[in-house]
């Protein structure tokens, strides 16, 4: 699977998903960091990612007529990087199987 993390989320995210064999960049990586949702969400649907973020933004860019991309919206709140790893480790296969599946917007709680 692409995806691209936001902002909100760490560099460290992004390494876990490609030492999970994922295409995975972060804003950071491609100077995005400063760019609002609307621009972060343009490219990741031009190069077919899909957004990992905290920020509700992303879920009303999502829902709007006619949208094609994807969204893993974290909903974990302030926590260490250890439990954010912890969380797409219990999950990560459920993650990909549903989006593999067609689902376009996945919690992840």
């Amino acid at each position: 699977m692409k995806f691209l993390i936001d902002n909100q989320l760490p560099l460290l995210l992004a390494d876990y998903l490609r030492q999970h064999g994922h295409d995975c960049v972060h804003v950071l990586e491609i100077h995005l960091d400063e760019a609002d949702d609307a621009a972060i969400w343009a490219q990741a649907e031009r190069d077919e990612r899909i957004v990992v973020s905290k920020d509700d933004d992303f879920v009303f860019l999502a829902n709007r007529p006619n949208q094609t991309g994807k969204l893993l919206w974290v909903r974990l709140g302030n926590c260490r990087n250890a439990a954010l790893i912890a969380a797409f480790d219990r999950v990560q296969d459920e993650l990909i199987r549903s989006f593999a599946s067609g689902q376009r917007i996945i919690e992840l709680r």
